[in-house]
């Protein structure tokens, strides 16, 4: 039985997985909470997260005696590098359009993942999967129509940005094999370095650092770390389906804590995204237990079919 297929690694990438999605839901809530200027959230917020990845590694390899690798060969730079940039564009998202768009429009990076499989893998998505797009499309368009008219298309623009970036990166990673749980971490430090250039006159500017540096030095690399590690053990469209927590909590949390209510269009677009992806993911994962019973190999590769 392969890796992939073994049913207790399975379900330990389930729950790695899905602490990933939970921390990660905090992330905007907590940037909120901080009140400060988009660049001043950049550097704080991606420095500290790189300072603790260097501080988890360090007890890994000095206390613990395990032999870990920040960046694995040229592939982690790569990966890394597309971590970095949507370290920018991910925040850009944040401060230009609402925490409802910024997650409806992220929900769609296992489809970018599947096109992306696609065009340079040579995995052909099943119809299902084709079906699937179509409708996240739809979701999509409903939300970028509404950005276009409260005029956050810059912001809808950078969320897009990301979803195709995160897309990038876990298609890499889950061709790779490689553990790429520290490459995000590691990688946050190229963002808050750029921030650094574009900071106020004035220097930092966050009214109440302790929730940003809370995000950076805990919640982050937990999140980061536990949806990098994810596709050693799930496939990608799995590990997309944890994405969602994010897209149903985060609004969530944020409607709660400061009142911003999405609009009616956006709950639309945002409803068919999350109803299509789950349907998706869950069809997908039960195509995949039963070509693994089967003995089928095409279970590997959970885009094709």
């Amino acid at each position: 039985m392969s890796q992939k297929n073994d049913p207790a690694l399975h379900r330990k990438g389930l729950l790695i997985t899905a602490i990933g999605g939970l921390a990660l839901s905090f992330d905007i809530p907590l940037i909120r909470s901080a009140d400060g200027d988009v660049w001043s959230m950049v550097v704080l917020r991606n420095i500290s997260v790189f300072v603790m990845a260097l501080v988890l590694w360090a007890v890994l390899n000095f206390v613990f005696r395990r032999k870990t690798v920040l960046i694995p060969g040229r592939i982690g730079l790569l990966i890394g590098l597309v971590y970095g940039i949507n370290g920018l564009t991910f925040m850009l998202a944040v401060f230009n359009t609402t925490t409802a768009n910024v997650v409806f429009i992220l929900a769609f990076t296992s489809m970018f993942a599947a096109i992306l499989s696609w065009i340079f893998l040579g995995e052909r998505p099943s119809n299902a999967t084709l079906l699937t797009m179509a409708a996240m499309v739809a979701g999509v368009l409903l939300i970028v129509h509404d950005g276009l008219s409260s005029g956050n298309v810059f912001g809808d623009a950078m969320a897009g940005c990301s979803a195709l970036l995160l897309a990038i990166a876990l298609t890499l990673s889950r061709r790779s094999g490689a553990d790429m749980g520290f490459v995000p971490l590691v990688a946050a430090v190229l963002s808050g370095i750029v921030a650094l250039f574009c900071l106020p006159s004035g220097g930092l500017t966050v009214a109440e650092p302790v929730y940003i540096l809370f995000n950076g030095l805990v919640l982050l690399p937990l999140a980061f770390w536990c949806l990098a590690t994810g596709p050693r053990y799930l496939s990608a469209p799995e590990v997309g389906m944890f994405y969602l927590v994010e897209t149903v909590l985060a609004p969530i949390w944020v409607w709660i804590v400061f009142a911003e209510t999405p609009t009616t269009q956006t709950l639309i677009g945002g409803s068919i995204l999350i109803l299509a992806l789950l349907a998706h993911s869950l069809w997908q994962m039960r195509s995949k237990s039963r070509a693994a019973r089967q003995g089928d190999p095409a279970a590997e590769f959970p885009f094709t079919g």
